[in-house]
């Protein structure tokens, strides 16, 4: 697909911006924000609408926004002040003239399941509210026209669930799945998805890594597949692309039974093996031919070198460069970065001496594979002994790291030789490593996964990886333990982002540690990572990785083996899998009692009081609550009381007994204000608000609301201010300020969201429909419950039967106003709205003005 617009031409398949047939840099942010404007001509976008199509996982400012259309403006010239308008306080407006052109298009016959019932055009809604997520190209796309059309025609015949682009590793089969992909997303209605497999070498991961993908929180009793087939039930035509799929072959069995639950859903995927499961068809990236590779050559040299072109002189020796390079992007790719500094005839007199030496390679690799190796050996024979160090020790970092992350791995004996900063630079003008630098961030290094494997080999080869891997272990674990149970919201929340950034450096070195047997490191960082598994609901990665820590530990009373099992316990408490939590936390409470270990007990009682409390057992909630409160009166640490009287508040305060869920509190605020700790005291006063509000006292309410969410604010506690503003929300829809509410409940919406809390999105989305009640709509009342409840169900959260039982009380109008079939309609459209729809769909505006 191509969108023209005066001398530019925006090119879908290839990602990328033309002005007279050469391309535009423009960061992916900027190239998404001219997109997503592109394809609305004439319509008026607003700021909230643009800063969710461009960050939909994200809660950004203005500021991004703004950067992001400066960029813009800078970029196409000064021609965009006409064809950009910013209409103050409403948004934006691409007023340009649009020629859509389809390029590579293959129609779709008629009797096609996944042919579009209204033809190719989605209406601008729609494509507001679909999941659209493939990686910004950062080149174009050379000599894949061909390619990109045959492989689209495949994936998009009735006939095809499953294609796999399969050849060597350096041939291109990522870049071409995305261009695939990107030429025919306007053919899967409910949207695309791209989920890397690189840093995953565990089959029974790639399922809870399909489900982070698509944010599907996991559920007692349910399989990932048969989420996912809840999830895009309904919902029109998916596309799922999965990327480097040969370390995981096994798990092809999930990707069969996911198509089997999910007729909707159709599966591209990249892998040097095929896949060997049934309806499976095969696409074989086959290298360039002789004119595109020269082209790729040319391309990429003059990146480097901005003056280089082919001449009469240099002609030759390029073609001959790219057919000993067997035609394969990535070793064409590094020949051509080397004309930095040397010629093409250089490039080949090194080439083929190379060659030579390497005919007797091993014979049990494809041809291909054997070239890419030689054409990675040579670019690693150009580099001194320090940067050969350097380069191989960097290829334990899995996904990238930081300058200081290189440091603390690479240089742990001070014998690198070499400035690090110099040496990576150097190492990124080689094309062997690459440099992303995001400004939330700091610079990020990675490597190609090909050629991190050549590295790791190069390190074994050393005898240095044993060594470094450990380095690299302990680093994560500094890392990790960083994140103690006492970090104020702030730095928690920067720790959260730094653990979301190494995610796949801390699998590496788990892998690692449970490879070694060295247990003690491997408890440490799986009690280490546990509030990031839970905060960050990776639940059934933490779970695998407890259960297999338990199971190396082997039997025992230790203190970590009750630590592990109280952590399993929590996160099988909040999956909903209330049997296991229950096994796990009386195992810990048992290996607790037998080491004497009182603080232990104390914690495991409040842990089997949580899970109680979750399922609804309020009088075993109350008892276990009661007894670590007295463990906890005979130890020193008074937050501990303070948290346990907080908790037995919320039980009691179910239960109706308000005056002990009051003193309760009144002691847990002065012990949380004695210690300085204002978020916790804040917590407990905005339960003092919940109090007053269960006893009709509606003033009193919200005089402890907007206290508590002072404190929120003051101390920088994000949950806590979201969770006061939808108790605000209440307050201000029963008291009939309707703007009020409206404007506090999409706030905490906002703030969950950036958050990725989905109870409290629920809880949020509930507000909205009692407020949408109140103000005389029936119908999107329901809408918003059915879709508040769905999204309790997805993640096995429900309602405390109390807080339940008033919720359908309050909607019970709704439900009698409408006609048997118009109610049930409206709670099924809500039912079926994927999470982004509605969160869109509660911050419309009403079609009338809110009352005050």
């Amino acid at each position: 697909m191509q969108y023209e617009f005066g001398e530019f031409t925006l090119d879908l398949a290839r990602g990328c911006v033309l002005r007279a047939g050469e391309e535009i840099k423009l960061r992916p942010k900027v190239y998404e924000t001219l997109k997503y404007l592109v394809e609305r001509p004439g319509q008026l976008i607003s700021k909230q609408e643009l800063m969710q199509a461009v960050w939909p996982d994200s809660f950004v400012t203005d500021d991004s926004l703004v950067q992001c259309t400066l960029e813009l403006r800078r970029a196409l010239g000064d021609r965009t002040q006409q064809i950009l308008k910013t209409v103050p306080r409403r948004g934006y407006l691409f007023t340009a003239e649009v020629i859509e052109r389809r390029t590579g298009h293959v129609p779709l016959p008629l009797d096609d399941p996944f042919a579009l019932s209204g033809g190719p055009e989605l209406s601008s809604a729609k494509a507001a509210k679909k999941r659209y997520e493939l990686p910004a190209p950062r080149t174009s796309l050379v000599g894949r026209e061909q390619h990109v059309a045959e492989a689209s025609r495949l994936l998009l015949r009735g006939d095809v669930r499953l294609l796999t682009l399969t050849g060597p590793g350096g041939a291109g089969k990522t870049r071409l799945a995305v261009a695939v992909a990107s030429a025919i997303a306007g053919e899967f209605t409910a949207g695309v998805q791209f989920v890397s497999l690189a840093s995953i070498t565990q089959p029974d991961m790639v399922a809870p890594a399909l489900a982070d993908a698509l944010e599907i929180q996991q559920v007692a009793n349910r399989t990932i597949p048969q989420l996912i087939g809840d999830r895009l039930h309904n919902t029109g035509p998916f596309l799922l692309l999965l990327d480097n799929f040969e370390q995981v072959l096994p798990a092809a069995t999930v990707l069969a039974e996911t198509l089997e639950t999910c007729p909707s859903l159709k599966i591209l995927v990249t892998s040097r093996s095929s896949l060997r499961i049934y309806g499976e068809q095969e696409f074989l990236v086959a290298p360039l031919g002789q004119d595109s590779a020269i082209e790729l050559f040319v391309q990429r040299a003059a990146a480097v070198w901005p003056d280089f072109a082919s001449t009469s002189e240099t002609a030759p020796a390029i073609q001959e460069i790219c057919s000993r390079l067997d035609g394969l992007p990535l070793a064409i790719e590094l020949a051509a970065a080397r004309t930095k500094v040397l010629s093409p005839g250089a490039i080949l007199d090194r080439l083929q001496n190379r060659l030579q030496l390497l005919t007797g390679g091993a014979l049990d690799l494809p041809e291909r594979q054997q070239t890419l190796r030689k054409t990675i050996d040579w670019s690693h024979d150009l580099l001194n002994d320090a940067e050969r160090k350097l380069f191989r020790r960097f290829s334990v970092f899995v996904g990238g790291g930081t300058l200081e992350a290189a440091e603390a791995v690479c240089n742990t004996n001070c014998d690198l030789g070499i400035d690090l900063f110099e040496g990576l630079s150097s190492l990124v003008d080689k094309n062997l490593v690459q440099h992303t630098d995001r400004a939330e961030v700091a610079p990020r290094f990675t490597m190609l996964e090909t050629i991190r494997e050549y590295a790791l080999d190069c390190l074994t080869e050393a005898a240095e990886l044993p060594a470094t891997r450990r380095a690299h272990a302990a680093y994560c674990l500094v890392l990790a333990e960083e994140g103690n149970p006492e970090l104020a919201p702030a730095d928690r929340a920067r720790w959260l982002t730094q653990c979301d950034l190494e995610i796949d450096n801390f699998r590496f070195a788990l892998d690692w540690l449970f490879q070694t047997f060295d247990l003690e490191w491997g408890l440490r960082l799986c009690m280490a990572l546990f509030r990031f598994w839970d905060m960050r609901e990776h639940l059934t990665e933490g779970r695998v990785r407890l259960e297999t820590i338990l199971r190396l530990a082997g039997s025992g009373r230790s203190k970590e083996r009750a630590q592990i099992s109280h952590f399993l316990g929590a996160l099988a408490t909040a999956q909903g899998d209330y049997p296991a939590a229950e096994h796990f936390l009386e195992q810990s409470l048992t290996l607790y009692e037998g080491l004497g270990d009182q603080l232990g007990i104390a914690a495991s009682l409040n842990a089997l009081a949580v899970s109680a409390r979750d399922r609804g057992d309020y009088g075993s909630a109350q008892g276990n609550f009661e007894r670590s409160l007295a463990c906890w009166r005979l130890l020193p640490d008074r937050l501990a009381i303070a948290r346990c009287l907080h908790n037995l508040a919320n039980v009691v305060k179910v239960r109706g007994d308000y005056a002990r869920a009051r003193s309760a509190l009144h002691e847990a605020t002065d012990i949380f204000q004695e210690l300085g700790d204002e978020s916790g005291a804040a917590w407990s006063i905005n339960q003092q608000g919940d109090i007053s509000r269960e006893q009709d006292n509606l003033v009193a309410a919200r005089e402890f609301y907007q206290r508590a969410l002072s404190a929120f604010r003051e101390t920088g506690d994000p949950w806590g201010c979201a969770r006061s503003l939808t108790d605000l929300g209440y307050v201000d829809c029963e008291q009939g300020d309707h703007f009020a509410a409206h404007e506090a409940y999409r706030e905490a919406l906002q703030i969950f969201a950036g958050l990725g809390h989905r109870r409290g999105m629920a809880r949020a989305l509930e507000g909205c429909a009692c407020l949408a009640l109140a103000q005389g709509y029936a119908a999107r009342a329901l809408t918003l419950a059915g879709a508040a409840a769905h999204l309790r169900q997805l993640i096995s959260a429900p309602l405390p039967q109390a807080e339940q039982l008033k919720l359908e009380q309050r909607l019970l109008p709704a439900w009698k106003s409408l006609t048997g079939t118009a109610a049930s309609g409206a709670w099924a459209q809500g039912s079926a709205m994927s999470l982004e729809e509605a969160i869109q769909y509660s911050l419309e505006e009403p079609d009338f003005p809110i009352s005050g």
